[in-house]
């Protein structure tokens, strides 16, 4: 997504202009978009919500499912447009993005210099007249902020998954465009563990606000069926129903 990323300072990008996104085209090619636990609720009525194993980091990350092959994503019409009720908010943020900074434990924000939306001519200035940052680097703060924190909580919430061996491979076979595609690769919940827990931990995932993303998680699933549908040239803002009765 990002080709030049660099941190905002007001000497480099004084005269510096970011335009409202019209097109989507920047992530025609992503088939899964990480998305936070507070996106759960929401994303599950559109996407396949699963997790990925970043063995690097020793952690778990959930991610939508956009499409069902590398390099392809199924909710993006020809005119760029979003095809959904819902763009996860790792996308929304473009041509944004928080980047740690070396040996600190602080964030800079920063922006995608080679991003058609920046640029000196046409846009909301990042810096008024006198230097000072506009509305638009304030908003844009307190967003990434608001997601540095829901991505805190995210780990949290796959580091309690991971140590209550709830996550089994997933390996699913659908046919979309008459081939059968595997889904594999990637992780969910294991419902039969999660519903075998004791009282005494489900209390606690009450508690620590987990109950609604692990329900969220698991309806979810049944959206691979929407994907198959994309690929056979369904709308995407049919539900799997809508598309199923209309091959009956």
């Amino acid at each position: 997504m990002f080709t030049k990323l660099t941190p905002i300072n007001k000497e480099q990008h004084a005269n510096l202009k970011v335009k409202t996104i019209e097109s989507f085209d920047f992530a025609s090619k992503f088939h899964i978009a990480s998305v936070m636990v507070h996106e759960f609720v929401k994303a599950a009525s559109v996407y396949p919500i699963v997790f990925l194993e970043d063995k690097s980091q020793d952690e778990f990350k959930p991610v939508a499912l956009l499409g069902l092959d590398e390099g392809e994503n199924l909710f993006i019409g020809e005119d760029g447009k979003w095809q959904a009720s819902y763009i996860p908010a790792i996308i929304r943020r473009y041509p944004f993005a928080l980047a740690k900074n070396p040996d600190q434990d602080n964030f800079t924000v920063c922006i995608d210099e080679d991003s058609k939306y920046v640029g000196t001519e046409d846009g909301q200035p990042l810096f008024n007249d006198q230097g000072e940052p506009t509305e638009v680097i304030e908003n844009v703060k307190r967003y990434l902020g608001e997601l540095q924190q829901m991505e805190e909580f995210t780990k949290a919430f796959c580091h309690f998954l991971t140590e209550n061996n709830l996550f089994t491979s997933l390996n699913m076979r659908v046919k979309a465009a008459d081939q059968i595609k595997n889904v594999t690769g990637c992780y969910v919940i294991n419902e039969e563990r999660l519903n075998n827990l004791s009282d005494k931990k489900f209390l606690e995932i009450k508690e620590k606000g987990y109950l609604a993303p692990l329900y969220s998680h698991l309806t979810s699933l049944y959206q691979i069926e929407r994907l198959a549908l994309l690929k056979q040239g369904f709308s995407a803002i049919e539900t799997p129903q809508q598309a199923k009765s209309s091959l009956q």
